[in-house]
């Protein structure tokens, strides 16, 4: 059976989570989840590296037991936020798409990120051709 990590990346507000519903019978993993109380968000960036974290470590849970489609759907705009999922890739098997989503549909992120950190996240993205 093929594994398939997807690596869904796009500032807030592109449609990363929509697109990673999209993919048949696949698992999704984000950072997002861990900033969701009660179903309501709420992000504080005291808590951005824990939620990475236990965005990763569902990864991994979910590469140990072989899911066969696993979807990561976080801005991932540097090699660095992206490089621990090539290395669990790597470790367990899978083949790696990075999937960029571009918000050409004018999208409203839902988690009010503010437009200078949006400015912030297109100016820092690292795309390899």
């Amino acid at each position: 059976m093929k594994r398939n990590l997807i690596i869904i990346r796009g500032i807030a507000g592109s449609g990363k989570s929509t697109f990673a519903d999209l993919i048949y019978e696949c698992h999704i993993c984000t950072a997002d989840d861990y900033h969701m109380n009660n179903g309501k968000y709420e992000w504080k960036p005291e808590n951005v590296a824990l939620a990475h974290a236990k965005c990763q470590e569902k990864c991994s849970t979910l590469m140990k037991i072989g899911a066969q489609n696993i979807a990561i759907a976080n801005t991932s705009t540097t090699v660095k936020e992206i490089q621990p999922y090539y290395d669990l890739a790597k470790e367990y098997g899978y083949k790696v798409f990075s999937v960029i989503v571009e918000n050409r549909h004018n999208g409203i992120n839902e988690h009010n990120v503010p437009e200078e950190t949006l400015q912030k996240m297109r100016e820092r993205f690292d795309i390899k051709l």
